[in-house]
């Protein structure tokens, strides 16, 4: 008997799970410090069920600018890298106060877009990965944004943490990516704008027709929306990989996501029998 393709998620061992700003801040801008312990909680008792972890985290810049007391983003790239200097700083602070609650030691990546352009330096960030997994460290992983720049013939930049994400993914050859967002799963319409709207629960193919149904940029906070999710997601069916786009409000759904509950919205290949 063939398993579904939601069942089948119980058998992945490495996964990559990415949360937004949205899933780590409030909307005022305030760090929410009960996410990230939950989430803490959750990757150290997969750690300890013995699956493979890696967490891409956004929420430098947001932190950078709750720290450094500003309301908005600012505008020239020089002062965006010094924020997120602040920021990552800061939210590496965090991760390490709670995951060490949990006895559970973690490793920075920070990554720039020519680090997996190059085979070298792809080779290396790819045994980078390897030997923090085999020594059961959780990598956290995030775009270098204090030297990144995207301009002329000089991109250095993924443009948004969904994508590296499913770079990541790809590269350390992930069973699983995880997308946590402030969205219950991919829609045909706006769920907030219209009570009509119905989830897709499984997307077999990235179309024209659905990027038509994305749109807008995410919180005041972050970079992404949902045409950044279709990006990602398209990058994993391309190597036949899987995604699951679910809310992050509460962290502990990864327990339910990688059970085979049938929650938010699964990207795969692989249709069920």
């Amino acid at each position: 008997m063939n398993k579904t393709a939601r069942q089948a998620l119980t058998l992945c061992k490495r996964i990559v799970i990415k949360v937004g700003t949205s899933t780590i801040m409030y909307p005022n801008g305030t760090v929410n410090l009960q996410r990230l312990e939950k989430l803490a909680f959750v990757l150290s008792d997969l750690r300890n069920q013995g699956k493979e972890v890696i967490l891409v985290s956004s929420g430098a810049v947001g932190v950078g600018l709750h720290r450094l007391k500003l309301l908005e983003a600012p505008k020239t790239i020089p002062e965006q890298q010094a924020v997120a200097s602040v920021g990552q700083s800061e939210l590496m602070n965090l991760y390490s106060s709670f995951f060490f609650n949990y006895g559970q030691v973690i490793g920075q990546v920070l990554m720039t877009r020519d680090i997996v352009d190059f085979p070298e330096s792809r080779l290396n960030a790819i045994n980078t990965f390897e030997q923090l997994l085999m020594k059961k460290v959780i990598p956290i992983v995030n775009e270098n944004d204090t030297v990144a720049v995207d301009e002329l013939d000089h991109e250095t930049k993924f443009g948004d943490n969904d994508q590296l994400s499913a770079i990541v993914a790809g590269i350390t050859e992930a069973d699983l990516l995880i997308m946590l967002s402030d969205i219950d799963g991919f829609y045909d319409r706006n769920p907030n704008e219209d009570k009509k709207a119905q989830l897709f629960h499984e997307v077999h193919h990235i179309t024209p027709e659905l990027f038509a149904l994305a749109g807008g940029v995410g919180s005041k906070f972050g970079t992404g929306g949902m045409i950044t999710k279709l990006n990602a997601a398209e990058h994993i069916l391309e190597r036949s990989g899987q995604m699951v786009l679910a809310n992050g409000e509460d962290p502990t759904v990864i327990f339910n996501i990688i059970a085979g509950e049938d929650i938010g919205t699964l990207f795969t290949a692989k249709q069920a029998n």
